[in-house]
Formats: C-alpha cells, sequence, structure tokens
C-alpha cells in the first residue's frame, strides 16, 4: 500500500484576511450596544417573571377561596334542616379555621314555589348561597339548594 499524502492549502492574503480581520478589539460602541441589549431583555424577562408571580398569587387566592365555599356548602347541607327561623339560619364550620383575610356568608332563602300556599309557609326548599371574599372582594359565588328530608 502506498501512503498518500495530504497537501496543505496556503489561504491567499484575502481568505486570511477574512478570517484574522483587520481590527483590534472591540470598540466603546459596540459595547455599550451590547449592554443596552442585555439590559433590555433582562428588563423584559424580570417583567414577566413578575407578572407570573402576581398571576400565582391570585390563582392561589381563588383556589383557596373555592375550597373555602364548597366545604362550607358541604357543611351546611348536612346540617339539620332549618323550618323555623325565617330567612334561616346556618353556622359556619370552625371561624378559627378560616383562614385570615377571607370571609364567608352564607344566605338561605325560602323558596315557594306553589302559588297556591301562603308566603309565610315552608315548602321544604331553600336555597342556600355561600359567598367567599377576601379585603372586600368577591372570590367566589356557589349557589346550591336544600331539601327538607320530612317533606
Amino acid at each position: 500500500m502506498r501512503a498518500s499524502k495530504i497537501k496543505m492549502i496556503k489561504p491567499n492574503s484575502q481568505v486570511r484576511k477574512a478570517f484574522q480581520g483587520s481590527s483590534r478589539g472591540f470598540a466603546l460602541v459596540e459595547i455599550v450596544i451590547a449592554i443596552a441589549l442585555l439590559g433590555v431583555i433582562a428588563v423584559a424577562i424580570l417583567g414577566s417573571l413578575s407578572y407570573a408571580s402576581t398571576v400565582l398569587i391570585i390563582s392561589d387566592e381563588r383556589a383557596t377561596a373555592e375550597s373555602l365555599a364548597c366545604s362550607q356548602m358541604e357543611y351546611v347541607k348536612n346540617q339539620p334542616y332549618d323550618s323555623i327561623n325565617d330567612p334561616p339560619e346556618y353556622s359556619l364550620i370552625d371561624p378559627d379555621s378560616i383562614p385570615v383575610g377571607y370571609n364567608i356568608t352564607i344566605e338561605a332563602v325560602r323558596l315557594n314555589p306553589d302559588l297556591n300556599n301562603p308566603p309565610d309557609e315552608d315548602d321544604g326548599i331553600q336555597k342556600i348561597t355561600v359567598t367567599v371574599s377576601r379585603d372586600g372582594e368577591v372570590l367566589v359565588t356557589l349557589e346550591d339548594y336544600k331539601r327538607n328530608p320530612e317533606i
């Protein structure tokens, strides 16, 4: 077998200039432009992180409010039917277990779908509304109906 020889190609002067360039370093203007570009990109990234953090906090508040409203609604539906008070009164689960800043209100309204009965008579159906708010802003409102099991 014969050993092949590799020829070295020497670049001409135009090719050499293209790879080596004629400048000795970066100019001050190029450095300022690069720093300004990095600053604009950093501001955009930090702004989006701040917005994402705010959205995450709001989402967490709403999830907490929804969980509180659902558990309160189930608690009210499992309490004995109130046919004495008008409007019916239902208590909160445990006021000490409600996170600080959240407020829960329960409204119960008797429904009297039968127009032949007097309005004071209880037909055994109540509309229950549970509202969860935080710092005066309503976060979640749930509505459901409760029936008197004796009727």
